[in-house]
């Protein structure tokens, strides 16, 4: 059973907010645009993982 409140709530918004940080803000800033690029890109990359691991997330508790 798939976590809708991290697949939707954390991965897509981070996805992006990273996705514009490092196209539209990267594009535009002139001497920090590699750093903006870097910066924006992990955000998406780290939504990405979220989104993966939203959907794998099970509520059901391990016994040991």
């Amino acid at each position: 059973m798939a976590s809708k409140a991290i697949t939707v709530g954390v991965g897509i918004p981070m996805i992006i907010v990273g996705a514009l940080m490092a196209w539209l803000w990267g594009s535009i800033e002139g001497d920090l645009q590699n750093q903006i690029e870097l910066v924006g890109s992990t955000i998406g990359i780290l939504g990405v993982i979220f989104f993966i691991s939203g959907l794998f997330y099970r509520n059901e508790p391990v016994m040991h």
